[in-house]
């Protein structure tokens, strides 16, 4: 059941996420990723809500909590949960682990791409 939870909210998510991805085009042109900025920060910026709140309150059931944070922020931009990764660590004290996670995050990811791309241009 919490994989059909996390399925619906991602769904939902992938659709607002290709909608603001649309609005920012159409406003805004596509020669910088704008889209892409604002997404990763408003949805940085309410996984940051949501986790608080699910904090404060307690008690919010284990489904509304995938379905929100796993599924439809998942959906929306994966960045909220790399913040709230680095977050964690930060708030540990694991200041370090923190560091490596974030710049090995970013390095590896766009390392990931380029290669991804050049195995793609090699094979045609």
């Amino acid at each position: 059941m919490t994989y059909l939870i996390v399925f619906l909210g991602g769904g939902i998510g992938a659709a607002l996420r290709h909608g603001v991805n649309l609005g920012f085009a159409r406003a805004f042109g596509t020669a910088f990723p704008y889209a892409t900025m604002f997404e990763n920060v408003t949805g940085s910026l309410v996984m940051g809500l949501l986790v608080g709140w699910f904090a404060l309150k307690g008690g919010v059931p284990q489904h509304w909590q995938l379905f929100l944070t796993t599924g439809l922020l998942g959906g929306y931009t994966t960045f909220s949960a790399f913040s709230l990764d680095a977050a964690v660590l930060y708030e540990r004290g694991a200041m370090g682990a923190a560091a490596i996670y974030v710049l090995l995050s970013v390095a590896l990811s766009i390392a990931g791409l380029f290669a991804g791309m050049a195995v793609v241009r090699g094979v045609t």
